[in-house]
């Protein structure tokens, strides 16, 4: 089942259906609108929670505005439904440790879409960073960037998803994967500071810009993180600087480029390409539906996500204050 067609449920249905053509999918719309529209790829439509319910479905996608996560999950996952819900994995931290033990009573996969995981290039990326090969990582300088009203052509950006506070939007949350993979290779950082706010003429209520610092203290290392609803051209890049080298990853054409301070040169390898940037989707999908056949846990679990959230919490907070924030074991402090 998938719960709410935005752009990304859409994209989850029709992929869900070429990996299991013969299943009953259901669809359930949270919301009034395009209730009754033809869904290519749906066999059934639900209009309310307890409806869906009664489906039984073996598995459920949840697609929903960010800040409708947390209760979506908890009625299906108290049913003992795997569910696998869309990056943020929540609004915000309220209710979420209560669902995250839930998941765990019930011995329930539960998995946070953070799709760049299953990018090739990316987890080139990670392989790299882990086999040494550019020394101990002292620096990372990591960037995204996307023009708001080119995102979804044929709406008002103004009405999505991104742009509006009640449904979980704003740049720390929508481009939140680059923490995450920051998070993947590194782990939690011991502090953060931030700086954000509204800085184009988008006219939206959540930050358009934000600019992050996370420092770790064993090892040592700096990371820094810009995240905009404003660049005219789309751009994903991160660099590593490690003691023995650096390492240039760029996300939209999947070229990586590496300096090793022996031969004094840069060398440049391009990941094999993969048919479209849907594969990763796709891959993303299918390891959730081998997770829920074998019961086993997922690459990107709910704590993970939750912790990928307790640092964009951390950034929130940091600008509020106007301070730094110190993460502790069990959230910001």
């Amino acid at each position: 089942m998938v719960v709410s067609l935005g752009s990304i449920g859409r994209r989850h249905l029709k992929n869900l259906r070429s990996l299991r053509p013969q299943a009953q999918i259901g669809v359930l719309r949270l919301t009034a609108a395009q209730r009754g529209e033809t869904l290519p790829g749906a066999d059934r439509q639900f209009t309310d929670i307890d409806e869906a319910l009664a489906f039984a479905p073996a598995a459920a996608i949840v697609c929903s505005p960010a800040t409708t996560h947390v209760r979506v999950a908890s009625a299906l996952v108290d049913r003992g439904i795997p569910v696998l819900i869309e990056k943020p994995i929540a609004g915000d931290l309220a209710g979420l440790d209560d669902l995250l033990a839930l998941a765990i009573r019930r011995g329930v996969p539960l998995m946070t879409a953070y799709n760049l995981r299953f990018l090739p290039s990316l987890r080139e990326v990670r392989q790299i960073v882990e086999s040494g090969a550019i020394g101990e990582v002292l620096g990372v300088r990591a960037e995204v960037g996307q023009y708001l009203p080119d995102w979804r052509p044929g709406c008002r950006y103004q009405d999505s998803v991104s742009a509006r506070r009640d449904l979980g939007g704003g740049a720390l949350l929508e481009l939140s994967h680059e923490i995450d993979y920051v998070y993947w290779m590194f782990g939690m950082p011991s502090r953060v500071a931030a700086m954000g706010g509204c800085y184009g003429e988008l006219g939206i209520e959540v930050e358009d810009m934000a600019s992050l610092c996370l420092e770790y203290d064993r090892p040592r290392r700096l990371v820094n993180i810009h995240l905009d609803f404003l660049q005219r051209s789309v751009s994903r890049t991160c660099k590593f600087i490690g003691s023995q080298g650096t390492l240039v990853w760029n996300g939209m054409t999947d070229v990586l480029e590496l300096y090793r301070p022996d031969s004094g040169a840069w060398s440049r390898a391009e990941v094999p390409a993969v048919p479209d940037r849907n594969a990763m989707y796709l891959d993303e999908l299918s390891h959730f539906l081998e997770c829920v056949e074998q019961r086993q846990a997922p690459l990107i679990d709910g704590h993970q996500g939750r912790d990928v959230l307790r640092i964009v919490e951390a950034a929130k907070e940091s600008i509020r204050r106007r301070s730094t924030v110190e993460i502790g074991n069990d959230g910001v402090a």
